[in-house]
């Protein structure tokens, strides 16, 4: 179980959350097919199986528009964890509450307050232009005719998708197709938007219009938010609090600034020289040396940068000098690798 106490980086309770966890676990039980014909007879009469955790009983708060990036390998149990908070699927043990709703009750004032995106999943039909898809929407969600045109004549605005909505949706690059499907999540006005892995595939031009587009919906309606995502620059770009979760378990719940001073203990310099410089002379100031033509990269202990840094720009050819975190990348990927060298559940085994 995730315990928010023994992380010095974790935020505090909100006094009136809007999302709240307590000890949410999921199991699933998976059935083995073993190859062979003898071994598929014996599968007639006992069909080998094992129980896997997607979440093994974790705490969350999140308050009301807060910004939230839940970041994880694939499998960690992200999807399972959102497909709970919005009622999809029933938990195998813990409590949750949205908007003082259990959500997986599926009360109808919780479906109308709340929206989920997923990236690999159509909300919108695919034959049919997305402004059809809209008034079925208006239709389930029974929003007045003149607040469905106005809300749905902004969000079209600001995402510049007017020549796109008259088209079949099959006939749209799937950065179209996103933004359509945000668009369609948010004609209702949801308090929460649950969104899975929302820019999986897209471009560089669609990730930052989707970003530009996310952040001013959510600082004008005060939308509370979480993101499950692969991508750092999602979350570097978007979300000043970052849940880390690998093998159902939170790793990490705290700020952007939070994970780099508790999972690093270096610093990035890079030096560029006027010519290539001698990687032993440089090696005395931290490790490992890594020179790329005229420039060298070091890792640099943090409590050294200070008396490091005029040293090396006294260094002969110096032209110029970077100090930088390590990459968020770097961080969260080192995080992995530690979770996935840690025992195997003993739910995990084969019965």
């Amino acid at each position: 179980m995730h315990n928010s106490a023994a992380n010095p980086h974790a935020p505090a309770p909100a006094a009136d959350p809007v999302i709240s966890v307590s000890g949410l676990a999921k199991e699933y039980r998976v059935y083995d097919k073993p190859e062979g014909l003898l071994a598929s007879v014996r599968g007639l009469f006992h069909r080998p199986s094992r129980v896997v955790e997607a979440l093994r009983g974790v705490d969350l708060q999140v308050g009301r528009g807060e910004f939230v990036a839940l970041l994880g390998p694939n499998g960690a149990g992200k999807t399972t964890f959102l497909k709970l908070l919005s009622g999809i699927i029933t938990p195998t043990r813990g409590t949750a509450r949205v908007l003082g709703h259990v959500p997986w009750e599926r009360a109808d004032d919780f479906r109308r307050r709340f929206a989920l995106v997923m990236g690999q999943r159509n909300q919108l039909w695919w034959d049919l232009p997305a402004a059809e898809s809209f008034r079925l929407h208006q239709e389930i969600y029974r929003i007045d005719p003149a607040r469905f045109a106005r809300v749905r004549n902004e969000l079209v605005e600001m995402l510049g998708v007017g020549r796109l909505i008259l088209r079949p949706v099959r006939d749209l690059s799937l950065g179209e197709r996103m933004k359509l499907e945000l668009v369609a999540a948010l004609l209702h006005e949801p308090e929460v938007l649950f969104l899975d892995e929302p820019t999986i595939g897209l471009d560089v031009v669609a990730q930052h219009t989707i970003h530009e587009f996310l952040r001013a919906v959510q600082a004008e309606r005060r939308v509370t938010v979480i993101l499950t995502t692969h991508y750092m620059k999602d979350v570097a770009a978007l979300c000043e609090r970052l849940v880390v979760i690998t093998h159902g378990d939170i790793l990490y719940d705290g700020s952007l600034a939070g994970v780099v001073d508790r999972f690093t203990t270096h610093k990035i310099v890079t030096l560029d020289f006027d010519e290539p410089p001698d990687p032993g002379r440089l090696e005395r100031y931290g490790f490992p040396c890594e020179i790329r033509g005229p420039q060298a990269v070091l890792r640099i202990d943090r409590t050294r940068i200070a008396d490091v840094l005029p040293e090396l720009l006294r260094e002969q050819g110096v032209r110029d000098v970077s100090v930088e975190d390590v990459p968020l990348e770097e961080i969260v990927a080192g995080m992995f690798r530690s979770a996935d060298r840690r025992p195997a559940s003993p739910v995990e085994a084969v019965r």
